[in-house]
């Protein structure tokens, strides 16, 4: 397993960004970026850096660095420094002016208290790109209150869309509120600087992580507030609450199954069911959803989770395993496709990762760098990019202002 290195310039190589962000939503915006090629400057605190330096799952380590900050700080330098010093703020407005696009998910108002908020770094760099990331938005009665991924999910509604009718509140184990939220980051990053090729001029980027999850919800939401209905729980257990049997997951002898949109004649002829055979319209799946539910709960228990996908793929029925962690790193198409790669470690070794999910022949996303050591990048980024001579620099050194990687 290698990293996914090239030859070639990634797409964004000519783009400079200070990612002053922490969690998840934030990090994987600037780790996006730098998987295109972007230099990505990641902005921490000097004495402990940032939240998933020292909180992880289970205090899980790759080569003592925790696993959950290795996993979305890839192709970032590191530059420790206190924002809320003199010395730390020259450095950063200096930085600024050399730089294209500021991504930061700090709780509302705390940029502009800091110095940092879209006006100010506007009036050192007129053609930045401010983004910021927030759980609610910048206005509002809820802009001060704390987003996190299963709060936002709670919030929006889509809880109820999985499970049966007694069942509580079923939260994704996705992250998806986070993860789209900096995807949707990095689209509003790009599309504003495509804007500036013509115009000259940056501008201020908002995503909040509950407009998001809502626009993941439109087909639902549309939906409902044209037609009426929310999804609806049944009594049979069922992976989406507006989607027709038999959507959902099924026990087999020896694992799980997925079934797809299945039409129910297919399906009947899968299972050699005379009734299933007669369900020939599209709605006979919505109408007669916990009939059929409770009809194949268990058919599927004789034979193995392979012996069905052979049998659903002949009838044209869309299936699938229900894989484990261990199943989906050794499945063949992920072995193949490579998947997993590698990434370097400041500490030695390496880390085992995912690799960039987008694809292009011209410009290839590439892993160029592990994550950074706190403060690995410090005193290049101040005497290289920065231009400031060791005086200086030692002078910040010995305020506090910044500090460099602690070996």
């Amino acid at each position: 397993m290698e990293a996914t290195k090239s030859d070639k310039k990634g797409a964004l190589s000519e783009l400079r960004v200070i990612d002053a962000t922490q969690m998840l939503a934030g990090p994987i915006a600037g780790t996006r970026l730098g998987d295109l090629g972007a230099d990505v400057i990641k902005v921490e605190p000097p004495a402990s850096g940032e939240f998933n330096r020292t909180r992880g799952f289970e205090d899980q380590q790759s080569n003592g660095e925790m696993t959950t900050f290795l996993a979305v700080n890839r192709n970032k330098r590191s530059l420790a420094v206190d924002l809320k010093s003199i010395g730390g703020k020259e450095v950063i407005y200096e930085l600024v002016k050399k730089s294209d696009v500021f991504l930061q998910n700090f709780r509302f108002g705390t940029a502009d208290r800091l110095g940092i908020g879209y006006e100010d770094l506007k009036k050192i760099n007129p053609g930045i790109i401010y983004c910021s990331i927030s759980g609610y938005g910048s206005f509002g009665p809820y802009r001060d209150r704390p987003g996190q991924d299963l709060v936002v999910q709670g919030y929006s509604g889509s809880m109820f869309s999985v499970g049966a009718a007694g069942d509580d509140p079923t939260p994704s184990a996705l992250w998806g509120a986070d993860v789209m939220t900096g995807y949707q980051a990095v689209i509003g990053v790009l599309a504003a600087i495509e804007s500036r090729h013509h115009t000259g001029v940056g501008q201020h980027v908002e995503v909040d992580m509950l407009s998001v999850v809502m626009d993941c919800q439109l087909q639902e939401l549309v939906t409902f507030l044209n037609a009426g209905p929310m999804p609806r729980r049944l009594e049979e257990r069922s992976a989406h609450g507006s989607i027709p049997a038999p959507y959902g997951v099924y026990k087999t002898k020896d694992g799980w199954l997925t079934l797809a949109m299945v039409p129910l004649p297919i399906l009947g002829e899968i299972l050699n069911d005379d009734w299933l055979k007669t369900l020939t319209s599209y709605n006979d799946g919505h109408k007669f959803r916990n009939e059929v539910y409770k009809k194949i709960r268990k058919r599927f228990t004789d034979k193995t989770t392979q012996e069905w996908i052979d049998i659903c793929d002949a009838a044209g029925a869309w299936c699938g395993p229900v894989y484990n962690y261990e199943d989906l790193v050794n499945d063949v198409h992920i072995k193949e496709t490579n998947y997993i790669v590698e990434q370097p470690q400041f500490y030695g070794g390496s880390a085992k990762t995912v690799r960039p999910p987008i694809r292009m022949n011209q410009t290839p996303p590439s892993i160029r760098r592990g994550a950074p050591a706190l403060g690995e990048h410090t005193q290049e980024i101040l005497s290289n990019l920065l231009e400031m001579n060791a005086e200086k620099i030692t002078q910040l050194i010995s305020s506090g202002a910044v500090s460099g990687v602690k070996e």
